[in-house]
């Protein structure tokens, strides 16, 4: 396997410029059972943050104009948020490119603590192609992201010839309005990796997601605390770079 990379920077809020906030309360269906105390699952944690960054969108009067997909995603988790507990969500635009932006958002409440970056494109509605940020949507960000650059290129590294491999089953309820497999559900294979251990205080991972997945057979493969979610024929659909 080639050097490890560094997962991306989770840079401090900014002191002005655009930051929205919501208030949520973690669900039913946001949690993981079995005597696991209520623990949000990180997939439920992952769905948190895409929500939130397109109601940021709506409030700054951006939507519709551009699809936007994640290319990569990092979440912190130093203590989880938990059934039924206030939290707040907090998110800011943390550096911006050409066709893209980094979205920087806080999870927090009594006893919760979540960090994530997410690095994500805007695509053109009609042609699906990359599409140059608008003016009016760099000058709205330009505050907080400051002199910060976001950048599409990918730095994970391919899986190593040795490692596991287990099945796995994209379903049709996985997919999203763009018709693959949404973002947020590739956090479900990093839910079942650490299943049969026992509950985990601490979470600190990083996706990459390199082709559109649709349903039918996938395979996971497995190397230390590293996995890669592949097709079928062994083509990477995404990584998932863990700290051990």
């Amino acid at each position: 396997m080639s050097e490890r990379p560094a997962l991306t920077e989770l840079v401090d809020p900014p002191d002005s410029g655009r930051v929205y906030r919501r208030t949520l309360w973690p669900g039913v269906a946001d949690v993981i059972g079995d005597g696991r105390d209520g623990r949000v699952r990180i997939d439920a944690v992952a769905g948190w943050l895409q929500d939130t960054a397109y109601l940021d969108l709506v409030d700054a009067g951006f939507e519709g104009r551009g699809a936007w997909l994640v290319r990569k995603m990092r979440i912190l988790v130093e203590a989880f948020p938990r059934f039924g507990q206030q939290v707040e969500v907090a998110t800011f635009c943390s550096g911006q490119g050409r066709f893209c932006a980094e979205r920087r958002t806080r999870v927090t409440g009594e006893g919760v603590a979540v960090e994530a970056a997410a690095l994500w494109v805007c695509l053109d509605l009609g042609s699906g192609k990359p599409m140059r940020l608008p003016e009016d949507f760099v000058a709205v960000y330009a505050e907080s992201a400051g002199a910060r650059r976001a950048s599409v290129r990918l730095h994970h590294p391919d899986p190593p010839p040795d490692a596991a491999v287990s099945e796995w089953a994209w379903r049709v309820a996985d997919l999203d309005l763009a018709g693959h497999v949404n973002n947020s559900r590739y956090w479900a294979v990093l839910e079942e990796a650490l299943a049969p251990g026992p509950v985990p205080e601490r979470i600190d991972a990083e996706i990459e997601h390199r082709i559109a997945a649709q349903p039918g057979r996938a395979r996971v493969l497995t190397a230390g605390a590293d996995l890669w979610v592949t097709a079928a024929d062994g083509e990477v659909q995404a990584s998932i770079l863990r700290e051990p």
